[in-house]
This record gives structure tokens, C-alpha cells and sequence, in this order.
């Protein structure tokens, strides 16, 4: 059966009214434009034929009440459906506290999104006819309450037995945390496991095991498409860190069965009090990057010694922007031959060969 439909894809708008907002010297997000980011985002999209949005988690800065009752209300004035999940910013918390909602406050928001059913986090939404949208939520919280990036294992037989009752319909799945690697050895990296979901392994079999080849994530903040054992994840970058992107996808399916999905990104070049918003945010980004890099580069693999570090440290100031911004090309020639190795798997580079897919690329999802 043919099939087309395009939709968009923003996320991680950590959406902080003024009052909320909160400093961190060193985080690389820029909060103060959430609002009128989303806002010149929506702009744009509602002069667009496009049939759905999805958000993939990390709505709010940290799970405030107020962001997300504004976040609820923004939403329910589109002329398209929205559909979302929550991130670990969303309900950081399994109680509420004096700052952030409970973890079984969350779907109460959102019933007009997904959450048809609020007593359960995940759900399965025909969102018309011969497509689904399997939205997963990859928040749990262990024995000390801290909260973990897992699919637990009620959710995972859930999970089985809905696609196991879906029979020709395209499936989509949204989940917060990364399915597949977007960095180097990312599963096994002290700094880049947190975004990888614990069980990732088991969920890509699962949906392997059923065709399902396209997968939607977060958390990371970086522009970024990677493929395994036949899913493609399609992670978007953050709305409030450099480069403020957002996607717009078309999915086709001709007369012969054939399937690909195109692929165009865009970002926001300017807000109120921030016209020229990219340049300021790569600058910022850079400002902050000196504890972030330091970390990188004495943290295995490279452990290097710190005074080798700190010489280091002020030549990779643009290096995490540069992979935020997708399709990296990244050459440090004057660097040591193994920590230049080393950085250099960060570039978009497949079997030596370039591989600029992350931000406009057409996919060929097969029959």
C-alpha cells in the first residue's frame, strides 16, 4: 500500500519560564531562549502541510509544575497533533518534591498527546491509518531512587506483545535515551554511557525481531543519524544548545513497496534579545567547554596525565559544538598521533569514507 506522510521532530526544549531558571556556570545549555525558540519553531511549522510532531523527551528544565502546565497549554493550540514522552529532566524525581513533578504526575499533563491511558508511562498510538507511533518511556529509578536510563521489564513484555498484534501497519518508535551508538563506543564511554539505554541491546533485538527499522531519541543534544542491525536512530539535538535544531521528515512508500524517509534539519538563526543566536551559542558552548574536555581527555581511553590535558584542553574549545552541529569533519593535525586518532573517530566518517547523513540526508529504509 502507498504511503506518505511528513512530520517534525523537536526536541529537548527544556522549556524554563524566566522565574524558573536556574545558573550552572558550566552548562551548555542556553534556557533563556526555550520559550521564543519553541515559539519561532511552532511559526514555522504551522505554515507546513505536516501531519504530527513528536518531542522525545526533556520538555522542561527540571520538571517543574508550571513548565510543564505551560508546555500542556502551548501544545493544545496547534492545528496538528503533538505527541511526546519524558526525558529524565521531566520527572528527575519518583516523588514530587518543591521543585519537579512526580514520576506518576507525568502522563496527567500530557493526556491530550499520547497518554490516553495516564496510569501507564508508554503507549501505542495508530495516528492514522497504516502508521503507528510506539512511544516508550526509558525513566526508571533503581532501589536507592536513583533515577536510571532502562526499559524495565514489564514495559519490555508490553512492548513484545503489541507489535507481536500489529500486522501491516509502519511502526515508529520514540524513546528518550539513545538505542544506538552516536559516539565512539558510547555504551562503554564514562562519559557518554548515561545517554545510552542500559538494555539497549535487548530493545534493538526485540525490534529487529519485527522489522522495526525507524527509532526517534534525545538526550544526547547532538544532530546525529546511526544505524544497527537495521534501525536507523535518529537522534535530534537540543532547541536550547548550539545549533538549535529541529527536523522535518517525509516518509514514502511507492507502488513496489519501497521505503525511504528524507530527512531536512533546520535551526533557529535568531530569537528576541538573541538575533544573532548561533554565533552567541557556539560561543557559549565554547566558553564552557574547558571542565567538559578536561574530563574527555583524562578519562579512559585516553587517561592522559593532567598537565598533558590542560596543554590540550583550549584547542578542542569548539569540539563538542562541531559534533552537536552534525555531519563533524574534525582534524587536529598538531595533536599527539594517538589522542588525534582518538578525537578524530568522532567525524562523520564510515569505512573511511564520508557520511554527512545527519542533517539532510535521504534514508532508504528497503521493502
Amino acid at each position: 500500500m502507498k504511503l506518505n506522510f511528513r512530520f517534525a521532530i523537536v526536541s529537548d526544549l527544556h522549556i524554563a519560564l524566566p522565574e524558573t531558571i536556574w545558573d550552572n556556570p558550566n552548562r551548555f545549555h542556553l534556557v533563556e531562549v526555550s520559550i521564543p525558540a519553541f515559539d519561532s519553531v511552532l511559526a514555522h511549522l504551522t505554515q507546513l502541510d505536516i501531519d504530527f510532531l513528536l518531542i522525545p523527551g526533556d520538555l522542561t528544565q527540571h520538571g517543574e509544575p508550571t513548565n510543564h502546565q505551560w508546555l500542556q497549554n502551548r501544545l493544545s493550540q496547534l492545528p496538528f497533533p503533538s505527541y511526546v514522552i519524558p526525558g529524565n529532566h521531566d520527572i528527575p524525581v519518583l516523588m514530587a518534591n518543591e521543585q519537579s513533578i512526580g514520576f506518576a504526575d507525568f502522563p496527567y499533563y500530557y493526556q491530550q498527546f499520547g497518554y490516553e491511558n495516564p496510569q501507564q508511562h508508554y503507549y501505542n498510538r495508530q495516528i492514522f491509518p497504516g502508521v503507528r507511533l510506539i512511544a516508550l518511556n526509558s525513566n526508571s529509578f533503581n532501589d536507592q531512587g536513583q533515577q536510571i536510563g532502562r526499559l524495565d521489564n514489564q514495559q519490555l513484555q508490553w512492548l513484545k506483545g503489541e507489535l507481536a498484534a500489529i500486522e501491516d501497519d509502519l511502526v515508529l518508535v520514540m524513546i528518550h535515551h539513545n538505542v544506538v551508538e552516536h559516539l565512539p563506543n558510547q555504551s562503554c564511554h564514562p562519559m557518554a554511557n548515561r545517554y545510552m539505554l542500559e538494555n539497549a541491546g535487548e530493545l534493538r533485538q526485540l525490534l529487529h525481531s519485527y522489522g522495526v527499522k525507524l527509532v526517534f531519541t534525545g538526550h544526547l543534544h547532538v544532530q546525529d543519524i546511526a544505524y544497527s542491525q537495521g534501525i536507523y536512530d535518529i537522534t535530534t539535538g537540543s532547541l536550547v544548545s548550539y545549533p538549535h535544531p529541529y527536523r522535518i521528515l517525509e516518509f514514502n512508500r511507492d507502488e513496489l513497496g519501497r521505503e525511504s524517509l528524507q530527512v531536512v534539519s533546520h535551526r533557529v538563526e535568531s530569537v528576541p534579545n538573541f538575533p544573532n543566536l548561533q554565533t552567541l551559542s557556539r560561543k557559549w558552548m565554547g566558553d564552557r567547554s574547558y571542565p567538559f574536555v578536561l574530563k574527555l581527555l583524562t578519562l579512559p581511553p585516553l587517561s592522559l596525565p593532567l598537565d598533558q590535558a590542560q596543554t590540550l584542553a583550549p584547542g578542542l574549545r569548539d569540539f563538542w559544538a562541531t559534533i552537536a552541529d552534525g555531519d563533524a569533519m574534525l582534524e587536529y593535525p598538531h595533536f599527539p598521533i594517538h589522542v588525534r586518532r582518538y578525537i578524530e573517530q568522532y567525524s562523520a566518517i564510515n569505512d573511511g569514507n564520508r557520511a554527512l547523513i545527519d542533517n539532510h540526508s535521504t534514508l532508504l529504509i528497503g521493502k
